[in-house]
């Protein structure tokens, strides 16, 4: 696994403006600084995009793309070219890359704003998702908080027991 020399911690209120641009947290923004101005956007599920490092994200995503091309090549995915090509799909329209202007400022792209939900001028919550950095609407991540905090101490253990 990538080397994560600190974990993104946080949650953060920030307004998004009339050409869908917000600006990160500064102990968000210098982190993905640190690695370049290139970031990742990536559709995790409605009303959530995750934001991480060009570099860090293609690690991840080629070691993905990898796997799933072995599987093919020596036919472990026989009979499931339908699951393979929704997953190629969503491969090819999940994220887009994106930059860091200054004042760690991002311009959320057309085709993530209805995924993600919000209007110009309404707001969005920015939590630390430990490595990454995840752009939420506000209604869904109540309810992400309100589904997932009653198993946090569980998750935790696991993680580290």
């Amino acid at each position: 696994m990538a080397d994560y020399p600190e974990l993104l911690l946080g949650e953060f209120v920030r307004a998004i403006d009339d050409r869908y641009r917000l600006s990160l947290p500064p102990e968000f923004a210098d982190r993905l600084a640190e690695e370049g101005a290139n970031c990742l956007l990536a559709k995790e599920r409605p009303g959530c995009l995750s934001l991480w490092s060009a570099a860090r994200w293609q690690q991840k995503h080629q070691e993905d793309i990898e796997l799933l091309w072995q599987k093919l090549r020596t036919g472990r995915l026989e009979g499931q070219l339908a699951e393979v090509q929704t997953v190629g799909r969503l491969l090819s329209t999940r994220q887009q890359p994106v930059q860091l202007a200054g004042r760690g400022r991002l311009v959320v792209p057309e085709s993530f704003r209805e995924f993600l939900g919000v209007e110009p001028g309404g707001s969005v919550t920015v939590v630390g998702a430990a490595v990454c950095v995840e752009i939420w609407h506000p209604q869904n991540w109540n309810e992400q908080v309100g589904e997932t905090m009653p198993e946090f101490r569980t998750m935790f253990e696991q993680l580290v027991g």
